[in-house]
C-alpha cells in the first residue's frame, strides 16, 4: 500500500531537467552513464528519491519521439536541491551536456510504496490550468487522478503545479508499462532509483 512521502516533512518540491539528444544518438551511452554514476546519489542529503529516466526513440513506447535523458527528483527541502545544483554532481551534467533548464514544481500530493527500486517505467504529463478554474478545485481533481493511477498499478504518484506557467504536473512510477500511452504523456524507462530512506 503506498505511503505518503509528504508526511515525512512539511516542505517538498520536485525538479526535472530534460536533455534532448540527437535522433541518431547511441542511447547505450546514457545507459552506461546511469549504471556508472547512479549510485552517487543513493545517499544524497534531503533527497526523497531520484529517478534516472531516459527515452530511447528506437523503443516502441517512444517511436517517433525524441531521445532524452531526463532525471526526476523529489526533494525534502530547497537546501538539498540548492546544494545539488551547486555541487559536483550537477557540474558533471553541465560538462557533458551543457547547462539545462531545470524545472521545479510546488507539491500538492505524493504517495509511493516504501521501495521504489521495482520501478521500470515512468510517465509525466503537464496540463494547463484554466484561468477560470479555482486552484483548489484543480488540486482536488489531481489528487483524485493520482489515487486512480495508484489503484491501476502506479507505485508512486506525484501531483504538483507551476504557478509561473499555470500548469499541473502528473508524475508516476510504474512496475511495468502495461497500458501506458497518450499523445501528450512523456514515457521513460527507469535506469536507476536513488532512494536514501529505503536504505535505512
Amino acid at each position: 500500500m503506498p505511503s505518503s512521502l509528504a508526511a515525512e516533512r512539511f516542505t517538498m518540491l520536485t525538479m526535472q531537467y530534460r536533455i534532448t539528444l540527437p535522433a541518431d544518438y547511441d542511447m547505450a551511452i546514457i545507459r552506461k552513464r546511469i549504471a556508472d554514476r547512479g549510485h552517487l546519489t543513493d545517499d544524497l542529503p534531503q533527497l526523497a528519491f531520484k529517478a534516472y529516466l531516459y527515452a530511447d526513440r528506437q523503443a516502441p513506447y517512444a517511436t517517433g519521439r525524441e531521445n532524452r535523458y531526463a532525471p526526476f527528483y523529489l526533494w525534502h527541502d530547497t537546501q538539498g536541491m540548492n546544494d545539488f545544483l551547486g555541487g559536483a554532481g550537477f557540474a558533471g551534467v553541465i560538462a557533458s551536456f551543457g547547462r539545462p533548464v531545470v524545472r521545479t514544481w510546488s507539491m500538492w500530493h505524493t504517495e509511493a510504496v516504501p521501495d521504489l527500486s521495482i520501478a521500470t517505467h515512468a510517465s509525466c504529463e503537464t496540463v494547463s490550468i484554466s484561468d477560470y478554474t479555482a486552484l483548489g478545485t484543480v488540486r482536488d481533481t489531481e489528487h483524485a487522478n493520482a489515487r486512480a493511477d495508484l489503484d491501476r498499478g502506479a507505485i508512486a504518484a506525484i501531483s504538483a503545479f507551476d504557478p509561473t506557467s499555470w500548469t499541473a504536473m502528473r508524475f508516476r512510477l510504474w512496475r511495468d508499462m502495461a497500458g501506458l500511452s497518450g499523445e501528450n504523456v512523456d514515457i521513460y524507462q527507469v535506469g536507476h532509483i536513488s532512494q536514501p530512506s529505503a536504505k535505512h
